[in-house]
């Protein structure tokens, strides 16, 4: 007989302690959590995709400077250009700045009326649209856009097509005080009340 003696000897334990492949286990585990699944703070913040996803906003962005460009009163509209160079989170901001002075009875101090003498106020019924090309904060364009998406061709400005202007609004503030529920409705990008909404459109109030 052999002088080795017998691994599974009466009274001895075989192979490694229950503890120890717990631990082997909790620490597997713990290094695929680390390594594979990517981190929360590492995943780009993109917003949710479609027309009603959240506005990914960076409070440390600096407020945006701009300029009144077009104002139509009889058709209760404003345009407003921003430099191309413009974050999305900057035009929220805008917009959200806009609303402040509307709340706060200021904003003709920044915005011509769009319904001078009003019983409701200056701006009771208004669209301010915000480009960052100029071109498109003209007359014919914000006709276009007022017209909507099922006007008929022949009512249609035939030099910019409604498909292309409605691509190119940044952002658009909606104010009509006589809707008590939703006086203010404020976007990235733009949506008419059909529900045609551009690309880049997310609802920001």
């Amino acid at each position: 007989m052999s002088d080795e003696q017998n691994p599974y000897q009466e009274g001895k334990r075989a192979g490694a302690h229950p503890l120890v492949v717990v631990f082997a286990i909790l620490l597997g585990l713990w290094l695929f959590v680390a390594l594979i699944v990517p981190s929360s703070r590492n995943k780009q913040a993109t917003g949710t995709e479609g027309p009603a996803g959240p506005v990914v906003e960076d409070p440390e962005s600096a407020p945006v400077i701009f300029k009144v460009q077009t104002s139509i009163t009889d058709m209760n509209v404003v345009a407003i250009v921003v430099p191309p160079e413009a974050t999305d989170s900057q035009v929220a901001g805008l917009l959200k700045q806009l609303k402040s002075e509307r709340l706060a009875g200021t904003l003709s101090d920044h915005i011509p009326a769009t319904t001078p003498g009003h019983q409701l106020g200056d701006h009771a019924v208004a669209d301010i649209y915000v480009f960052s090309d100029k071109q498109y904060a003209g007359v014919e364009a914000l006709k276009t856009l007022a017209l909507g998406a099922h006007a008929p061709g022949t009512l249609l400005p035939r030099a910019i097509p409604f498909e292309v202007t409605m691509e190119e609004v940044r952002g658009h503030y909606r104010i009509d005080l006589s809707d008590t529920g939703a006086p203010d409705k404020g976007s990235l990008g733009y949506t008419d009340e059909s529900g045609v909404h551009s690309k880049r459109y997310r609802s920001i109030f």
